[in-house]
């Protein structure tokens, strides 16, 4: 540690600011704002779409009661929820690199876009990054990644002003 004293700290204040410096400064103000003018690539939302659509697996085949009773008036008995297909290896793969190349392009573009740091969305999507799921969790795993992201992309508001 360095300790400074009055007269250091007064003579480094005094010291003329050079055109590099003024050119430093400018090059950071730009790089800032091409950062927060960044936009979402469609991949992204088209990624985000296929992860958080409707997943049917195979429909369970009808009744002919549900039928009758349905004519006669009576609500048809519950039934369990639908399957859902789970994912192959190679989508869920695909999928969670894509969501980590968001991660990292959000952690560097989000400051810039909000009115506050997000710092708890912020912390869910690096959390998320580095979990490890097992496959057969792959499908609920890569769901809350992307509403973890959807919900940094809504915090940073529309590209379109």
């Amino acid at each position: 540690m360095v300790a400074v004293n009055i007269a250091t700290a007064t003579g480094l204040r005094r010291r003329p600011v050079t055109e590099n410096d003024v050119a430093k400064r400018r090059l950071i103000h730009v790089l800032s704002r091409s950062l927060a003018d960044e936009g979402i690539p469609d991949d992204l939302i088209a990624t985000l779409e296929e992860v958080l659509r409707d997943r049917p697996g195979v429909a369970a085949p009808a009744r002919k009661v549900d039928g009758f009773l349905t004519r006669v008036g009576l609500p048809a008995p519950r039934r369990r929820p639908p399957e859902i297909a789970p994912l192959s290896p190679e989508e869920a793969a695909r999928i969670t690199d894509r969501f980590r190349r968001a991660t990292r392009q959000l952690v560097q573009v989000a400051p810039h876009r909000v009115a506050f740091y997000p710092t708890e969305e912020l912390r869910l999507l690096i959390a998320l990054r580095n979990e490890r799921p097992d496959p057969g969790e792959a499908l609920s795993y890569l769901r809350r990644y992307a509403l973890a992201i959807v919900a940094l992309l809504d915090l940073m508001g529309d590209d379109e002003e």
